[in-house]
């Protein structure tokens, strides 16, 4: 079940990692996270599931999909990545730098109005 080591309860691994116990279920239905059972039918985690669930976390945080971040969790684990891997994860990089540049030109013009408008700024009357 955990080899040997320390078993934690879904709740226990949700207040460890920061997110919610729904989420793990969903973790768990998208093949994301394991979570062997007790005789009783209780969800047993090991401890490494909180470090797990944080990768997780960062994936989905750098905009993968849960498909994605299914493919990509073996690297974990072997240490190697797969071309096919690379080319996604520079894929998701490029995606990320267009909004990046996206949201700059967006703050740049917000930026622009704000200045304008403090050219027109009315004194408050009362």
């Amino acid at each position: 079940m955990t080899r040997g080591g320390p078993v934690l309860r879904i709740g226990e691994v949700a207040a460890r990692s920061g997110v919610s116990v729904r989420a793990l279920r969903y973790y768990e239905e998208q093949g994301l996270l394991a979570a062997p059972r007790s005789p009783s039918g209780q969800r047993r985690y090991p401890e490494d599931a909180v470090d797990r669930v944080h990768f997780i976390q960062l994936l989905y945080a750098a905009g993968l999909t849960s498909k994605d971040v299914l493919e990509l969790l073996p690297c974990v684990h072997t240490g190697t990545a797969t071309p096919a891997m690379m080319a996604r994860l520079l894929e998701q990089r490029d995606r990320i730098d267009g909004q990046i540049a996206e949201l700059t030109r967006a703050r740049e013009r917000l930026d622009e109005v704000i200045r304008v408008g403090r050219e027109h700024v009315v004194a408050d009357a009362s």
